[in-house]
């Protein structure tokens, strides 16, 4: 991949096209991936360590893929009406 297209007077210029269209490439194959963890119960800040990009970049793509996010402090597991504990005239 060429960044820098030539150098004139010491100013480089930057190739933008290929680089803009590489990365739009790099969005596409990561996506569903990133979809499916995502789904699955991968937070957007996990992804985001473990690909090595943004916490924006992740949620970005998630949200151009149709994702449905979460809410903050949303986790996976059992809802609060599952750990109510019986009461003393409910058998355990």
């Amino acid at each position: 991949m060429a960044l820098v297209d030539s150098v004139e007077g010491g100013d480089a210029v930057v190739e933008r096209g290929n680089a803009f269209r590489m990365a739009a490439e790099l969005r596409a194959e990561l996506a569903p991936d990133l979809k499916a963890q995502y789904e699955q119960g991968a937070t957007i800040r996990a992804l985001a360590e473990t690909t090595g990009r943004s916490y924006g970049y992740i949620r970005d793509v998630l949200t151009e893929g149709g994702v449905a996010l979460r809410g903050r402090g949303h986790r996976m597991g059992p809802t609060p009406a599952e750990h109510q504990t019986p009461g003393p005239d409910e058998a355990a």
